[in-house]
């Protein structure tokens, strides 16, 4: 038998010196790798690798060349500038990288920051599981995670899952030594961190923390996983192989044509063969270092990054960085009712419980006090808060507002046995020796009506079932939770061992022995909807994702909640709701054929969740599900993104993808919003990272093939690589979320990145600026210009080289097309003008950045960057003529926006 007993816990001066002498309850974080070997690790790339070396021998040539052929100090400018603007290159994604790294770091600390139940100076609370220290006396209840090694005070049906630990799935924990298994790993009155609770509940006082505990002995910390293969990171890959077989084509068509082109002109010398040669080289890997798209991953990483940040502003607690972008597939959620739809605030709406006498009103109330697991937080004794299930604290509320403690109750009554509630059962008992009524053993019952009313054979008051059925249906109407309560007193000679298990045999023999429960009574328990919910079910309607509420509740307060949230309507019958045994009666087929028109499941379990889930990918759905309980946690793992509760069990959010902080449906849809934005953002990078391809690759194989020089030196095609894939990447990736993205509809997820529209814009806008470019070209290889406005006075000559600066007005006319571009592609499917800026800074700092570095590099990078300075009515006249780019952008929007009002 298990007495009760009242625990005080530490006071604040045992829990101060117990943490000097034992500290935290922290893991300490394995030794990370040294932050200049992760910088070196940029260097592994075999394209840098190449350009590196093809670097080192260029500046071999250029010793030559000043020592041997006593040429000026100006031969080491290009060759110290190809290491500089490398060196610029792969520092700028170190940082930005690890920018992000850190941004994703702050999830590794969400398992301290997990809340624990434990009691300190003598009332029960809650406390960050990293302040949990030696000497702490803490409760643990279904589903909860064990937050330190230590001996347990009490046991009730207590079954731990140590597979984390030692294999074994599932533990039988208990205090008394005849249960103990001496083969057991581990002591059976102990408990260990990072083990969970899969059944019943217990007490136990902290002997052991942090690195201490066994747990922290073997511990091994876990990272983010990024190596997930969702359709995102399949159609880069898709896309960069794509890419890069192209680039490889290009460079080696290039790299033939400059051959050829030497070969077949007069001066010939081996001095100039192998410089050439290794220019020839360098611009063919550059180019492939400007095709391959190596920014994607950065693009994703960051985007992701700043989503799962600013994701966290809007209560979704990102723990899976794949999900963000999944939610933005998202077809259907299956959703729970209690706490996400509703406010999870429950209170007695109203009691019907028999009191008439002092006998009934002291088995009444030791029965609320006794068979709960709940608990009452009297941190602030004017407002107690509910620890632990919210139905039965709303019970122990109601008790309080009657002007009686139930934990005196508790404390009075002696414990005999406890049947835990489970989905299966729907009921709870508990076997006591009372203290209200000294002498009495009795059995108190709590549950669904419908499932105890066949245990009992009298109903207190005399009410008949018919009136408490018509009670109940109203209530149930009425979105309301009902339970029903029922006691048996146990004669002293009733024949069972009064021991642990005695309820199970007490309900089997009722039968035999012609005797049953006694009906107390029922209650109606209220959880309003949440007010911001119908608008939130709304908009998820809206943008084509079905919503199915799978609730454990009635069919009629299922239903009503339905209603309430906008789900159900009257156009809708019986067909689109179901109970948990009519489903789990259906065949294969028949679910296949039936799951999309379903609505709503009432008085679901476990495996019914899991079930729907599976029925609905297999009809290839993109499944998101909520859940709160260690029951939901099959579902969670079973669908693309799990949705855990934020006041969930440590099961549920150990299984989710994403916890939702304040539990409520509109921050569902907010992830919807945030996982299809952070879509678009990619698709935008895309755009202008493809459309700068093609022109730059376009341009530097005609040069080759008409056998001009180079139009763009390596130094400056390493410039063009750093805007496109570092600057752009964090302009475009961290573009803010659009509300219009909810009109519509989820994104086939098989579909490639690149739409159609995308297509005709990257080849169209790219190779218009080729021939822009190529233009400009002929007209620099064939005149003399010294500005912009020489171009207007233009006469032909004969061919020539082009002079240091003609190649700084073409450098500065290539990079601005693809700065006023970059705005185009900021605007790509936003349905706005490219200025609109609401909370888009970050993105016109950057640009301001690319601006100011073009203007810096041009002005003073001299023989470095192959430049020579512009004057400013050059700098006006280039920035005038190239901003047309996004003129025509504005003008081709403002016709769509037009045309589109006019079809709605």
């Amino acid at each position: 038998m298990n007495q009760k007993k009242i625990y005080t816990g530490l006071n604040d001066r045992e829990v101060a010196d117990s943490r000097r002498k034992y500290g935290e309850n922290l893991l300490t974080p394995p030794r990370q790798t040294p932050l200049w070997l992760r910088f070196l690790r940029k260097f592994k790339d075999p394209l840098v690798i190449i350009l590196i070396v093809a670097g080192f021998f260029s500046i071999c040539i250029s010793f030559y060349e000043h020592y041997g052929l006593d040429e000026g100090a100006e031969v080491f400018f290009e060759p110290v500038g190809i290491f500089v603007a490398i060196f610029l290159a792969t520092g700028m994604a170190f940082f930005f990288e690890e920018k992000a790294n850190r941004a994703f770091a702050v999830l590794n600390q969400v398992d301290d920051d997990e809340p624990v139940e434990v009691i300190r100076n003598g009332n029960t609370t809650k406390i960050a599981k990293r302040n949990v220290v030696v000497g702490d006396v803490v409760l643990l209840n279904t589903g909860a995670e064990v937050p330190a090694d230590g001996v347990l005070l009490e046991a009730t049906a207590l079954h731990v899952d140590e597979s984390s630990l030692t294999g074994e799935p599932v533990c039988r924990k208990s205090t008394h030594r005849e249960d103990f298994d001496k083969e057991a790993t581990f002591p059976t009155d102990h408990v260990l961190r990072g083990t969970k609770v899969m059944e019943g509940h217990g007490v136990f006082r902290v002997e052991k923390v942090g690195d201490s505990t066994e747990n922290g002995k073997v511990f091994v910390a876990s990272q983010i996983d990024n190596s997930v293969k969702t359709p995102l990171t399949e159609q880069l890959e898709r896309l960069s192989r794509l890419v890069t077989r192209a680039s490889y084509a290009i460079a080696a068509v290039i790299l033939i044509a400059r051959l050829a082109m030497f070969f077949l002109s007069c001066d010939f010398s081996w001095i100039h063969f192998l410089q050439y040669l290794l220019d020839s080289v360098m611009i063919c890997v550059t180019l492939i270092v400007v095709a391959v798209p190596e920014g994607l991953p950065m693009a994703v990483t960051l985007s992701l990054a700043y989503s799962m940040r600013r994701m966290l502003k809007t209560s979704n607690l990102v723990r899976k960085m794949h999900a963000c972008e999944t939610m933005g597939a998202t077809t259907v959620i299956c959703t729970d009712k209690t706490g996400t739809l509703t406010q999870n605030q429950m209170r007695v709406h109203e009691m019907e419980i028999d009191c008439t006498t002092a006998e009934h009103q002291a088995l009444a109330w030791e029965g609320i006090a006794v068979n709960s697991t709940a608990s009452l937080d009297f941190s602030d004794p004017r407002h107690p808060t509910v620890l632990g299930n919210p139905t039965e604290g709303a019970l122990l509320l109601w008790l309080h507002d009657q002007g009686c403690d139930y934990r005196q109750l508790r404390a009075g009554a002696e414990v005999i046995d406890e049947l835990p509630f489970s989905t299966e059962r729907k009921c709870m008992g508990t076997l006591v020796r009372s203290a209200r009524l000294p002498g009495k053993t009795i059995l108190y019952i709590k549950g669904a009506t419908d499932i105890i009313r066949h245990d009992c054979t009298s109903v207190m008051g005399n009410r008949s079932w018919d009136e408490i059925g018509a009670r109940l249906l109203a209530w149930q109407n009425q979105a309301m939770r009902t339970l029903g309560f029922a006691c048996m007193i146990l004669p002293e000679d009733f024949g069972i061992s009064m021991q642990e298990g005695a309820i199970s045999k007490i309900l089997d023999s009722m039968k035999e022995r012609q005797c049953g429960l006694v009906f107390q009574g029922i209650v109606a328990i209220a959880d309003p909807v949440r007010k911001e919910v119908p608008a939130a079910v709304r908009e998820c309607l809206d943008a084509g994702i079905d919503v199915k509420i799978v609730t454990g509740d009635t069919p009629g307060t299922a239903k009503e909640i339905g209603r309430q949230v906008g789900l159900w309507t009257e156009k809708d019958n019986d067909s689109s709701v179901i109970t948990g045994p009519e489903f789990e009666a259906l065949s294969d087929d028949k679910l296949a054929r039936r799951v999309g028109s379903l609505k709503i499941i009432a008085r679901a379990r476990p495996m019914d969740k899991r079930r729907l889930v599976e029925a609905l990918q297999a009809q290839n759905e993109v499944v998101a599900v909520t859940g709160d309980g260690t029951n939901d946690a099959p579902a969670l793992k079973a669908a693309h993104v799990g949705l855990s509760m934020g006041d969930g069990t440590s099961v549920a959010k150990e299984a989710s993808d994403i916890t939702i902080i304040d539990n409520s449906f509109r921050s569902i849809g907010r992830a919807v919003m945030w996982g299809r934005s952070l879509y678009q953002n990619i698709q935008r990078f895309i755009l202008f990272q493809m459309t700068v391809n093609v022109a730059a690759c376009l341009i530097v194989l005609a040069g080759a093939l008409i056998g001009t020089q180079s139009p763009l030196t390596v130094t400056q095609m390493l410039w063009v690589n750093l805007i496109m894939d570092t600057f752009a990447a964090i302009a475009l990736a961290s573009l803010p979320p659009l509300e219009s993205v909810m009109h519509d509809k989820p994104r086939d997820r098989h579909a490639f990145i690149i739409t159609p529209s995308m297509n005709r814009q990257i080849i169209g806008v790219g190779g218009f600026f080729f021939a822009l470019l190529l233009g400009l070209l002929y007209l620099l290889e064939y005149a003399s210009v010294s500005s912009m406005s020489g171009l207007l006075a233009w006469h032909g000559g004969g061919k020539r080289e082009l002079t240091n600066h003609e190649l700084s007005l073409f450098f500065t006319v290539f990079v601005m097309l693809q700065f006023w571009n970059m705005f185009n592609a900021r605007a790509f499917a936003t349905g706005r003008s490219a200025f609109h800026f609401k909370g888009c800074g970050g993105f016109g700092m950057i640009a301001l950045m690319v601006f100011v570095g073009q203007v810096f590099i041009v002005q003073f990078g001299g023989r470095m960057f192959n430049v020579t300075p512009l004057s400013l009515a050059d700098w006006f006249a280039i920035i005038a003529s190239t901003s047309f780019v996004l003129w025509i952008g504005e003008l081709v929007r403002l016709f769509g926006r037009k045309r589109r009002s006019l079809w709605q």
